[in-house]
């Protein structure tokens, strides 16, 4: 009688231990302080995480954190905690926390680079992520050496930094960045199977900057390819204004003084394409450096009427004739 009278407080106190137990677990610590940051290293135990949780102010004590995946396990559920950088910014229960870290909710910023930015586009983006500096980053992209092995004639890596969206921790550096972005051209280069990686490339960025409507892109290609085919100079806006990118002295629009600026990069002075890609081109601009439009022309314009498209002609007194109209519909815009 008395083995059994101890049996029922024993179940009576591991039932009221196990409440409470639960009871903490469920409840949000009220004593979190402050936004912390976390990194669980790989192979971490229930124990080291935590420990670690309780030291940062996260939960109230190691135990409670334990008691949280103990408790899981017992009603069946494997949770397998994920390593990497968290942020805590609000106060949790045990159980959200547990849960957080088994969905591997780690931290980190997302970079979106869109398809026609250069490197000076790129590094203004990660400085206002305040990941590093933009002043580091370009150091980085200014060095080819991740891409030579594709193009040795690269300059740097301008023309090979894919657009996409990048996901980026507290920890990245400039050079990881940079490998992610490669290995994302590699990739994309690797499916268009194609040739003469420099030139296309490059033709590609010409083609981006230039380039409003999607449908447009391989006249455009076709314009340029046209105009290399009869040794024309390129007269490409885009180029003059990277020429004025490198020399450190954009002024936010082209000037006369950048239209003659002497500069292999300026295709208003110098014949033929630049020395490399004066931004980074998505996909369907690589398709279209690779697969132009079979066509006559020579020149575009915009149409200046909120389209985004182009006038393309092929003979100078055309082309004129298109620009007259451009200026027409810009100044009837003002005087509106």
């Amino acid at each position: 009688m008395k083995f059994f009278r101890l049996l029922a407080i024993v179940v009576v106190l591991g039932a009221l231990a196990a409440g409470f137990a639960y009871f903490r677990t469920t409840q949000t610590y009220q004593g979190f302080q402050d936004q912390v940051y976390l990194d669980i290293p790989h192979g971490a135990n229930t124990r080291f995480i935590g420990d670690l949780l309780a030291r940062k102010g996260v939960v109230r004590s190691s135990w409670d954190f334990i008691a949280a995946r103990a408790i899981q396990q017992v009603v069946g559920r494997n949770i397998t905690l994920q390593a990497g950088e968290y942020r805590f910014a609000r106060p949790a229960s045990p159980n959200e926390v547990l849960y957080r870290i088994a969905r591997g909710d780690i931290f980190f910023f997302r970079l979106i680079v869109p398809e026609g930015y250069n490197m000076f586009d790129t590094a203004a983006a990660v400085k206002k992520l305040g990941t590093f500096s933009d002043a580091a980053f370009l150091k980085e992209v200014r060095n080819p050496a991740l891409i030579k092995d594709l193009d040795p004639d690269a300059p740097s890596l301008e023309g090979y930094l894919f657009p996409d969206t990048y996901h980026l921790t507290r920890a990245t550096t400039p050079h990881q960045l940079a490998m992610a972005m490669t290995d994302r051209f590699r990739n994309a280069w690797r499916s268009l199977d194609g040739k003469s990686v420099h030139k296309t490339v490059t033709l590609a960025s010409l083609v981006e900057r230039e380039a409003r409507r999607p449908e447009e892109r391989p006249r455009i290609a076709s314009v340029f390819e046209n105009r290399l085919d009869l040794g024309m100079k390129l007269d490409c806006d885009p180029t003059t204004v990277y020429a004025a990118l490198l020399a450190g002295d954009y002024r936010g629009k082209i000037y006369r003084s950048d239209l003659d600026r002497e500069s292999p990069w300026n295709t208003y002075k110098s014949p033929g394409l630049p020395p490399g890609p004066i931004a980074n081109p998505g996909l369907s601009s690589l398709k279209a450096a690779l697969h132009p439009e079979s066509s006559q022309y020579l020149y575009f314009v915009a149409k200046g009427d909120g389209s985004g498209g182009h006038a393309f002609t092929q003979t100078l007194a055309e082309h004129q004739e298109a620009t007259q109209t451009l200026r027409r519909a810009e100044k009837q815009q003002t005087q509106n």
